[in-house]
């Protein structure tokens, strides 16, 4: 028998990947969905507790196998009720989920990536540096291990999801899949800065919705937030949202976290209104959230809501984000796998 620090995760396949090893080890292949569905549905930790597979089937399936779910090492609770889980894996790599309770709504944050390495300067994950990619099974595992019955996944964690498309692309149909945790797609949202033509491969190859992480409507100012725009340039990127917004129903979103006198002018607002104006793309105002020795301050919530009524009577769908989880560094551009002792 394998040691288990060289035995592959069950968590990250799906049953066709699984059959093929099954055939491998002369294992009859109608086990293979019922063996995933402990692991996805039931988030089991060891083989013990199944008890509808033969015991010989489970002794040669632990021989190669483990179910790859475990919890995170530890967790920060804010005053507001999210949660903030820090996970490490196999290999070391620390990452990070928040979990944000509102009404019936269950959200949690995953993250695809050990810090990111998309550099945009307002954000800690950029700042933490980039440590490495997780697994499809370990981007999975932060919505089977946490203890919560979660209806809402969004891909906002640490990390570009464009960065690490294989296993994203992968960690999306586990989610969806009748044979994984079957969350609707409309229930998953998945933010990007935009990398082509990896973003390509995520709305052609999944029905999530995007977000396109925005936050400067002018070439130039974006550039310096987001380093991204120099290569994959922000209008390029709205115009593929664009092209698959009459295609089936899925939301396409920009996240436009508001800086003031930064990108809260009303030169920005009147180009952000004749941008988006026609697109059928919404816009997500949130606030930005100031880390230790910044110099950088929010806008005011009179400034976020006169944006957002600006753009609707615009007819561009726009919602204030609020602030959740800043007083245990939960919220957004705040991940960078730290722990409050």
């Amino acid at each position: 028998m394998r040691p288990d620090s060289i035995k592959s995760f069950l968590s990250g396949l799906s049953p066709e990947e699984l059959k093929k090893s099954f055939a491998r080890l002369d294992i009859d292949s109608s086990y293979a969905t019922r063996l995933l569905y402990w692991v996805y549905k039931n988030g089991i930790e060891s083989f013990d507790t199944i008890d509808n597979i033969p015991k010989k089937i489970i002794a040669k399936i632990s021989a190669e196998f483990v179910p790859g779910v475990f919890p995170p090492y530890s967790f920060n609770k804010s005053a507001d009720g999210s949660i903030k889980y820090i996970f490490r894996n196999s290999s070391g790599l620390l990452y990070e989920s928040v979990y944000i309770p509102e009404g019936k709504r269950h959200t949690l944050c995953i993250s695809v990536q050990s810090g990111c390495r998309m550099g945009c300067c307002f954000c800690a994950t950029g700042s933490y540096g980039w440590h490495g990619n997780l697994s499809a099974g370990e981007i999975v595992n932060q919505v089977i291990s946490v203890p919560h019955d979660i209806t809402h996944v969004v891909f906002m964690g640490m990390g570009e999801p464009c960065d690490n498309i294989d296993e994203v692309i992968k960690a999306c149909n586990i989610l969806t899949a009748e044979w994984g945790l079957a969350k609707g797609r409309a229930h998953i949202t998945i933010s990007t800065v935009g990398v082509l033509p990896e973003l390509e491969r995520l709305l052609k190859e999944t029905k999530c919705n995007i977000t396109l992480s925005l936050h400067s409507p002018f070439p130039d100012e974006r550039s310096e937030i987001v380093p991204a725009e120099k290569n994959w340039p922000f209008k390029m990127i709205i115009e593929k949202m664009q092209d698959f917004t009459i295609l089936g129903k899925r939301r396409f979103t920009v996240a436009y976290v508001m800086i003031k006198g930064i990108n809260d002018t009303e030169r920005h607002l009147e180009a952000l209104r004749l941008l988006l104006a026609g697109t059928g793309i919404r816009v997500n105002l949130l606030p930005y959230h100031p880390l230790p020795g910044d110099h950088y301050m929010s806008s005011s919530v009179e400034r976020m809501m006169l944006f957002k009524h600006r753009l609707v009577t615009s007819a561009i769908g726009a919602s204030v984000r609020k602030s959740r989880g800043t007083d245990v560094y939960a919220a957004c551009g705040m991940l960078a796998a730290t722990t409050l002792e």
